[in-house]
Parts: C-alpha cells; structure tokens; sequence
C-alpha cells in the first residue's frame, strides 16, 4: 500500500462505484449488479482512459522506433513491467513476461520449461481443484513425454487435502502446479508450504495466481515460487493481456516459446542467436495498448491498497455466505476457512443454468456452470454452481438485491 492509501474504513465504495462506467446502467429493467468478478472485473475510468490515451496519442510499435511516438509507447510498455515487477516483489523487471494471460504463461512453461526438463516417467502434481488451463497443457505434455500426471485430492470443504500432497510427492516429482485460489470455490492453498516441501525433492512450483493477485498480497521471493501466471483483466485491467514471472536462472536456461521478431539477436540463414529475458520469449508485436492500462490497473490497487480491498470483499463474502444460509434450499459448495471473494452454492431440484437465466431478469449477473473445472464438479457429484464473486465496487445492499431475487426464482421454479 502506497502512503497515500486509504484505510479500510475511509473507502467509499460509492466514490469508488463512481469511477465504473458500465455499472450505471439498468440490466432488463432493473439495476445492474455484477457478481461475475471471478469471471472478469470491470474496468475503472482511469483504465479506459489510459487504453485510448494509447491509441489516440502514441500508438506506435516499440522497442524497434527511434521517433518520438515509438519511444512513448516504448517507455509506457516498459514502466506497466518494472510496476509490475514491484507488484510482485520479483527480483527483476527482467523476470517478468509479458503473455495472454494465465492461460498462455501456464502454456509457456509447459511447452518450454516441459520441453527440456520433464522426461519419462517423471511426476507433475496438480490439484483436484484446478482450472482447465492448469490440467489440458500438462496433460498434452505428459502425452508427449510419457511423464505422469497425478492428482491431490481436496476435503469436503473444498480445501486442499495436504495428506494427499504429502502422499503423492516423492523424488520422481518435478513440478507441483498449483492455484493459489480456487476460481469456483474460493479456497486459498496453503502455498508457502507446497512450495517448501516440494523443493526439498528438488521440484520446481507454478502457482496459478488468475484469482490470488488482486486479493492477496503477492511476494514471489517470499514465496519462493519458480513461476507465478496471472491475468490482467481479473485485476481491473484489459483482457488480452496477463504476465509470467519466473526465476531468472529458469528463464535463462529454458528454450525460446514462439520464433519471431523481438525474440532475437541475431538471424541468419545458418542460424539464430536468441535474446535475452524477458525479449526472448515474447516473439512478435506485443499487445501495446492494453499493457500499458494494465499500468493504470497496477497504479488502481496500489492506490486504494489491496489489504483495504480484501478486508472490504471478506466481508461481502462473510455477508453473502450468511444471508444464503437463511434460504433452506441452498447449498454451498466450497466453505474452507481461507476464502477469496467467491461463493458457490446450488439449489437442490433447480439446475443451476435455470437460477442464473432468472437471476439475469433480475439484473443480477451471476455465473453458472462448472467454471472450467470440470473435475472439481464431478468430485462433489454435481454438473456446476451457482457462482457470486466480489470486487471492490460491490456492495451489501447489492447482496441484498441478490438474495431478494434469488427467493424468488426458487419460489417461481419450485411452485
């Protein structure tokens, strides 16, 4: 938190509501309320701003100009990786690759970090409560490679079974890949310790930090985690965008990702030298514009400070988790004590699609389905949920908007 910050207590949330555009509208007729935050959050006025001031001032390509605008656009796409660098309290700017998103800085290391180090019968453990996008690329990889694959179990409260971990790490593991919380349920792993245990048998660790990194306070060398993935637009940034941090002597000895522009020295017919980090692996014209609101996003949190921001979605979800219980048909799924701003829950003979359709009529904006975890689902022997995730701009009185029309779809549903 900057020095300027304000304390939990001083936020005024409707200032802060101010700032968002698109939530002063009405959605079918009634007041918009936006509960898919794990989804995407929405973007603050200075994060647009900061996207048009881009192509309306200095859209340029960078790092190759030596004209006025490149060397703008150079400076602003370097200064969003040196914040974000301090963000993370990586050692380096130079740690830090610029991706897709969570989805493409899992995808890197699998297909370069994978690509050299992970052999046959080597070991990958995930969790039982991962993402898609933390199973499909190290199940591709053990395809290729004939390593295994194994899963940590989760308890019934949806937090992670670390009897499990214990069970299944052994000498043969070389890489734990883990969230750092659970998108559909919440649930915040005990991470320092995995990644403690799983370098005393000489593995590497990825957290997946898609919903840990605009909530939780995020110290890479603290941690000491080898990769740590992350997504712009679940931090009140622009989507298309997100980053990788790895350990300088990783990066350093893992091959290149894509071949292209940016990535190189030099090229000749007879070969080619590659560049340094973090240039090598980011092949090709970066997304310029939306880097450089990430910036402004970064600049956001910093200001209102995160402690503030999570202190003020804890008790959302503390609240929303209450006045649910009052419904005798609910049922929540997911209920660790450690939680992130979600909360999951279905409704016993009503199919979670049917809540959600309703829910929208009521201008509450939920997400249902199994959130791209699959498996998770199938684990409490359900198809999806019923998912309400909170950011800084929300608030009770729209928990109470939510709870209000959630009655009464069950009622309509159920009569």
């Amino acid at each position: 938190m900057t020095s300027s910050s304000p304390t939990s207590e001083q936020l005024d949330i409707q200032s802060i509501r101010d700032e968002y555009p698109i939530l002063n509208q009405e959605v079918n007729g009634k007041k918009l309320v936006y509960f898919d935050n794990a989804a995407t959050n929405q973007k603050p006025q200075c994060v647009i701003d900061a996207l048009n001031q881009y192509y309306s001032g200095y859209n340029a390509n960078i790092h190759r100009g030596i004209h006025t605008l490149a060397e703008k656009a150079t400076a602003a796409f370097e200064a969003t990786r040196v914040k974000l660098a301090e963000f993370l309290h990586a050692g380096s700017s130079e740690e830090v690759i610029f991706t897709k998103g969570t989805t493409e800085s899992i995808n890197l290391v699998a297909a370069t970090f994978g690509r050299k180090f992970i052999q046959e019968g080597d070991e990958i453990l995930i969790s039982g409560m991962e993402h898609h996008s933390n199973i499909v690329p190290w199940q591709i990889l053990c395809e290729t490679t004939g390593a295994l694959l194994k899963v940590v179990s989760i308890n019934k409260d949806g937090s992670l079974d670390m009897d499990s971990f214990h069970e299944l790490l052994n000498s043969k593991t070389k890489l734990v890949s883990i969230v750092y919380a659970s998108n559909s349920l919440g649930s915040i792993n005990p991470v320092k310790q995995i990644i403690d245990k799983a370098h005393q048998v000489g593995a590497k660790v990825l957290l997946d930090g898609a919903q840990a990194s605009a909530h939780l306070d995020i110290d890479v060398q603290a941690l000491d985690c080898d990769f740590y993935a992350l997504s712009a637009h679940k931090m009140y940034g622009p989507t298309g965008v997100g980053a990788l941090y790895g350990k300088r002597a990783l990066l350093e000895s893992m091959p290149p990702y894509q071949g292209g522009g940016e990535m190189i020295k030099d090229v000749r017919f007879s070969g080619t030298t590659y560049n340094d980090i973090p240039y090598k692996f980011e092949a090709g014209t970066p997304n310029i514009g939306d880097v450089a609101a990430f910036g402004s996003a970064i600049d956001y949190i910093n200001t209102l400070g995160k402690e503030n921001i999570r202190a003020h979605e804890d008790a959302l979800t503390a609240y929303a988790t209450e006045k649910l219980k009052t419904i005798p048909s609910v049922r929540l799924i997911g209920t660790a004590k450690e939680k992130v701003s979600v909360v999951s829950f279905v409704i016993e003979g009503v199919h979670h699609f049917d809540i959600g359709q309703m829910m929208d009529t009521a201008g509450v904006a939920v997400r249902t389905g199994h959130h791209c975890t699959q498996p998770l689902m199938e684990n409490f022997g359900i198809e999806g949920t019923v998912r309400a995730s909170f950011a800084v701009y929300n608030t009770k009185e729209e928990i109470d908007q939510m709870v209000e029309a959630l009655i009464k779809v069950i009622k309509f549903l159920k009569k």
